[in-house]
């Protein structure tokens, strides 16, 4: 080899060390970037928008002990028959034996003694009292065993899969599960409840007029920003579990952990699924409920048109690292016919990107419309010819 071919070949072999050396962080970069992928030591997890949009699990079907998560089907039954009129919360509730004999987390009730549901319900959503949780069940339905059925009617409506109910409380049964992906279902719903959100967001109370002070077991009201509720649990059987959810810039996540292996190892896990969500995902306000959408004839009517108003909030959810190409399209009943009742559904504001529906909320008429008589239409319809004329 002359002298020159081997200065040329050194000066390659220099030029490549050199490209490998500028290449090595990239290289790291990605082995680091695949090494970070989210994980959790739950033996079973979900994270989920409150639209229901799954955004990360792990096994979020296996069928698990719940411990007091169990309370967060209770509490809802509570709250839902509170707004359904079933019961109020000035209602004074008499404690049962069977209340009394319930062990576990408890408030320390006694057999004849009474207390208000307002606080009964306190008392379950801060620090999951067994014994008031069921007091609260025999008071709505009028036994154990009836507010069980209770639940597990709910859940059937929910349509939640992997869920059975044999408690109200969580304390160990046989035949009792649920899955971290159903009570994910049940969060979603429960978040939907001012007064549930009211509960499970106190952060102490004073029970039986200062002689008894209750501390939220649910640390994440502390330790993390947006959070506002739900639903601790732990037994030796089902370990450690947490139903948590947090709202920011108006993006609600719900993170449920099952079965993680030390003390406060659920609120940990809990967390780090909540800030991958966070971190990757925003919300995209679509509109808010009562905004006009749409204008839409109406046939016969005293009046012509009635605003079509949005039935409720539509957020979605949008990755951060993605373009997103959303469109918004509105479909309304082609003869919308008087007499218009207020509220009842007249079409859909239909959410879709790159082609595919995302989301859809109702179109619902602001106020009534009432039938026009015969001479009212007449005239309509005269006024009608003579313009087109």
């Amino acid at each position: 080899m002359h002298r020159w071919q081997r200065k040329m070949v050194s000066a390659i072999l220099t030029a490549l060390l050199l490209l490998l050396t500028c290449l090595a962080p990239v290289f790291a970069a990605n082995t680091k970037e695949k090494s970070t992928q989210l994980t959790t030591t739950a033996e079973s997890a979900v994270l989920m928008d409150a639209n229901g949009t799954v955004l990360f699990e792990k096994d979020s079907h296996k069928r698990l002990p719940p411990a007091s998560v169990t309370k967060i089907m209770t509490l809802l039954l509570a709250v839902e028959a509170v707004e359904q009129g079933k019961a109020s919360l000035t209602d004074e509730v008499s404690i049962s034996e069977n209340a009394y004999k319930q062990g576990g987390s408890q408030i320390w009730l006694e057999p004849g003694e009474k207390m208000n549901l307002r606080e009964l319900l306190i008392a379950i959503a801060v620090v999951s009292a067994n014994d008031a949780a069921m007091a609260v069940m025999e008071h709505i339905y009028g036994s154990e065993q009836a507010g069980v059925e209770a639940m597990n009617r709910r859940a059937a409506e929910l349509g939640l899969a992997d869920t059975h109910f044999n408690s109200v409380n969580g304390l160990p049964a046989p035949e009792h599960y649920m899955s971290a992906y159903d009570t994910a279902i049940i969060a979603k719903e429960a978040v939907t409840h001012p007064l549930y959100l009211e509960f499970c967001g106190i952060k102490e109370y004073w029970l039986r007029g200062g002689k008894n002070w209750l501390v939220n077991t649910n640390k994440l009201l502390w330790w993390y920003k947006g959070a506002d509720g739900l639903k601790t649990g732990w037994t030796e059987e089902a370990k450690y579990c947490f139903a948590g959810t947090a709202k920011r810039d108006g993006l609600r996540l719900i993170s449920v952990v099952f079965a993680t292996p030390e003390p406060r190892s659920h609120l940990r896990e809990s967390m780090k699924l909540l800030d991958w969500g966070f971190a990757n995902f925003s919300a995209a306000p679509i509109v808010t409920q009562g905004t006009v959408v749409e204008q839409a004839k109406v046939m016969k009517g005293v009046t012509k048109e009635v605003p079509l108003v949005a039935a409720k909030d539509l957020t979605l959810l949008m990755a951060k690292n993605k373009k997103n190409n959303i469109e918004k399209k509105v479909n309304i009943e082609s003869d919308i016919m008087a007499p218009v009742k207020e509220g009842e559904k007249y079409g859909e504001l239909i959410v879709t990107q790159d082609g595919q529906e995302i989301g859809k909320v109702d179109l619902v008429a602001e106020q009534a419309v009432e039938k026009a008589g015969f001479i009212r239409i007449l005239q309509d319809m005269l006024t009608g010819l003579f313009t087109l004329g």
